[in-house]
């Protein structure tokens, strides 16, 4: 793990500090970072809420079709990122099942920064699910059931009771969706159009610099991106530790 990492800062150390900084500061490679770190966030937030809904649905309810409900949710990891990419794109395009409604609501799905959310969404829905499934299994109905009979509303069982018991999860759901859509390449690139500036995420200039031999360039706008993604995995497992000691000092 550690060795292509410790390659990748060598790399990047080639290059004298000016050149690094004309290399990462780039209004075209500033404009993909704020893509890819603002959409892969929204997407991981939605993915957190919607995520929950599916996990609880599937862990307390019986339903017909629920087996096939719980198979659909792994159906992005089964998918090649190319395939998930064509086939976001087909139906969300002008003319597509869901994109000829929303243009006829003035909102523009495909080839629009809109539609990197939408991917990213797309393939990051199972990490959440599949965390928090474990966590709601271990959580027990009969705790719910003597906060009702103690009075609580059922807001106040899901607020007091049942989110700090699933924070940690949560957040760690979260992280790994997070995580997956910041190096989204394959399904990505076909639903955003690649406008430069515009729709653009940051492998894809990484790709681009591969393929032009810039080595150095493409190790640098690398680099950035790892350190802001340590640097938010960080925060994130801050979070988690403080949930875990708040969830044990309320039990206590």
């Amino acid at each position: 793990m550690f060795l292509p990492l410790s390659g990748l800062f060598l790399k990047s150390a080639s290059m004298t500090w000016p050149q690094f900084l004309q290399a990462v500061a780039d209004p075209r490679v500033v404009a993909s970072y704020r893509l890819s770190f603002g959409a892969s966030f929204i997407g991981a937030g939605i993915n957190a809420v919607f995520g929950f809904i599916v996990a609880w649905v599937l862990v307390r309810y019986s339903f017909p079709g629920k087996r096939l409900v719980d198979a659909l949710v792994d159906l992005p990891f089964a998918l090649p990122t190319a395939v998930s990419g064509i086939a976001l794109t087909a139906i969300y395009s002008e003319n597509g099942w869901i994109g000829r409604f929303l243009t006829g609501l003035g909102v523009k799905a495909a080839f629009s920064p809109f539609g990197v959310v939408i991917a990213l969404t797309f393939i990051g829905l199972p990490f959440v699910v599949r965390t928090l499934q474990p966590a709601l299994h271990d959580l027990e109905v009969e705790i719910e059931e003597a906060a009702a009979s103690l009075g609580a509303t059922r807001w106040q069982t899901f607020r007091r009771v049942i989110f700090p018991a699933i924070l940690p999860t949560l957040l760690t759901g979260f992280a790994l969706a997070f995580a997956r859509a910041l190096g989204e390449y394959g399904s990505v690139v076909f639903i955003s159009g690649n406008i430069p500036m515009r729709t653009e995420i940051a492998p894809l200039l990484i790709i681009m610099k591969l393929e032009q031999y810039d080595y150095a360039g493409a190790t640098a706008i690398a680099v950035v991106m790892l350190a802001a993604s340590f640097v938010l995995l960080l925060i994130i497992n801050l979070l988690q530790w403080w949930s875990g000691r708040y969830r044990t000092a309320a039990m206590t």
